[in-house]
């Protein structure tokens, strides 16, 4: 069991993992590890189907819910729905962010434009969107080629859109560290996608998943106050160290 994820917490109806960065959260094929809910079921063995609350990117990592029974899965996508729950992420973003805290505040809808089917963007007639983000360090990485200014950030996702925090980041003008698709370039998702990523365009991502990790999820829940917390994978922590 200790391939499949790092639990944090597990109660009779709750599990909290540690989901790995570049895995799916749902099935993409037939291999039993390939998938967070394939190996949730492995995990909680037959009788016990795994009901996500939360779903991540696949190369995001970080705390993701897990209901036991349909109880406690309906009570916890209530308080989704509703926003009633604090998330926070740590980012690692390209550039020296300026303002130390900030609110990006930009519609997201479809990119009609990009050739990449699931691609959103900022557009003035999109859903509504709100990101709140900290600096929590600016650093220096003079081999790397390109810019060598970088930010570690606290960011608070303030909705829940499809890819809010990587194309509000980008916006920003500070895209994630490894972001293959809001990035410099969706060539290096279409490249990924099509299984062509070359030597070279992994060097230029620094990262072979983008710098992004679920690191907290905060709420009220029967009567209780839940806090859930995991460190960011050494991979990201080893990045700025060696700044």
């Amino acid at each position: 069991m200790d391939k499949l994820f790092e639990v944090i917490h597990e109660d009779s109806d709750l599990l909290v993992v540690n989901k790995p960065a570049d895995l799916v959260c749902h099935p993409t094929k037939g291999d039993a590890y390939s998938s967070l809910i394939s190996r949730l079921r492995l995990y909680l063995g037959p009788g016990a189907p795994p009901h996500l609350v939360n779903r991540l990117d696949r190369e995001t990592s970080g705390v993701t819910l897990v209901a036991k029974n349909p109880l406690a899965a309906g009570e916890l996508g209530r308080l989704w729905e509703t926003r009633a729950v604090e998330k926070h992420y740590r980012a690692i973003v390209h550039g020296a962010v300026r303002e130390d805290s900030g609110m990006i505040d930009a519609a997201l809808g479809k990119d009609v434009h990009s050739r990449v089917a699931i691609k959103d963007c900022v557009r003035p007639d999109g859903a509504p969107a709100r990101t709140a983000y900290r600096v929590l360090q600016r650093f220096q990485r003079p081999g790397n080629p390109g810019d060598s200014s970088f930010s570690v950030l606290q960011v608070t996702p303030l909705t829940g859109r499809k890819h809010q925090i990587r194309i509000h980041l980008a916006h920003l003008g500070h895209p994630i560290v490894g972001d293959k698709l809001y990035g410099a370039d969706e060539e290096f998702y279409l490249a990924l996608v099509e299984g062509r990523l070359s030597a070279e365009q992994k060097q230029r991502l620094l990262l072979p998943c983008h710098a992004l990790h679920a690191e907290q999820i905060r709420f009220r829940w029967r009567e209780r106050d839940w806090t859930f917390a995991v460190a960011p994978d050494v991979g990201l922590t080893e990045f700025v160290a060696g700044s």
